[in-house]
């Protein structure tokens, strides 16, 4: 298994820097609070201008980037959080972090936890604010080579967030769980709520299922896919995906940026 994780997250490291050309992207509906964990996100809908420029522009563009050699190991949190107006709370998170020491040696390790807590003795059949009139379907057959964010929401006064990011900060905090555990998965006690997460050699599974629809965040880096899905068919609702990975970076030495100086001075010069 440590040789399969360690695959799998390079893999998810090298599609998520190559997909995701921005630091954060979001989708959401709805005009309750976000929940916690997602509150500090920026949530700005704002439009983004885009022009479109031949490689003759780019050739003479210079700047500075994050080399492949300056990334020496990462920690990918995964948590998706359903929250039902009758107090149930399903919740299914962990984490997959490498690191590569001053041999190059990459250690990777991974926790994950499932939980469904609240109600009256876990019992989400009452006030769950499931419409069995409303239905919300079809996102699970959206297939992209990339990044997809589908909110599908059929009721009143729910709150939907899909949410990742990339960030450079060097201070990742790892999620609760079990230690070295690949998966986990919880249930009340009428099987009606469900959450489960599976970090496996394939990629990373995560799934909520509740009376008033599903969460599920995909990974699979063989096939260049990263999905976030929200189906909520139900009012009073709060549900979140978040994905975040966070790149560990080295300090370059002095000599290096030296010689990074030079070069851009002598491109400059051309």
């Amino acid at each position: 298994m440590k040789q399969q994780l360690t695959q799998l997250g390079l893999a998810i490291c090298t599609l998520m820097c190559g997909l995701t050309s921005s630091a954060h992207a979001a989708q959401g509906a709805g005009s309750p609070s976000v929940p916690e964990f997602l509150a500090a996100h920026d949530s700005d809908a704002a439009a983004l201008k885009v022009q479109m420029v031949g490689d003759d522009v780019l050739a003479t563009q210079t700047g500075k980037y994050a080399g492949g050699t300056m990334i020496s190991g990462f920690v990918l949190n995964v948590i998706s959080q359903w929250q039902l107006p009758n107090g149930v709370t399903a919740l299914a998170q962990g984490t997959l972090s490498a690191v590569q020491n001053a041999v190059g040696q990459v250690t990777t390790a991974v926790n994950s936890m499932a939980s469904v807590t609240g109600g009256s003795g876990g019992n989400s059949g009452a006030n769950s604010g499931a419409n069995p009139n409303a239905q919300a379907a079809g996102g699970q057959n959206i297939s992209v080579n990339g990044v997809s964010q589908v909110t599908q929401v059929a009721g009143d006064k729910n709150t939907g967030s899909n949410s990742a990011t990339i960030d450079f900060n060097n201070n990742a905090v790892l999620l609760g769980g079990a230690a070295n555990v690949p998966s986990a998965a919880a249930s009340n006690s009428t099987g009606s709520v469900k959450a489960g997460i599976t970090f496996g050699s394939n990629g990373i599974s995560v799934a909520l299922q509740t009376p008033a629809g599903l969460a599920t965040q995909t990974i699979t880096p063989g096939n260049g896919q990263i999905a976030q899905l929200l189906q909520i068919a139900g009012n009073n609702q709060q549900v979140a995906n978040a994905l975040q990975l966070s790149l560990q970076t080295q300090q370059m030495s002095a000599a290096m940026i030296r010689q990074l100086g030079v070069l851009q001075a002598l491109q400059n010069r051309r």
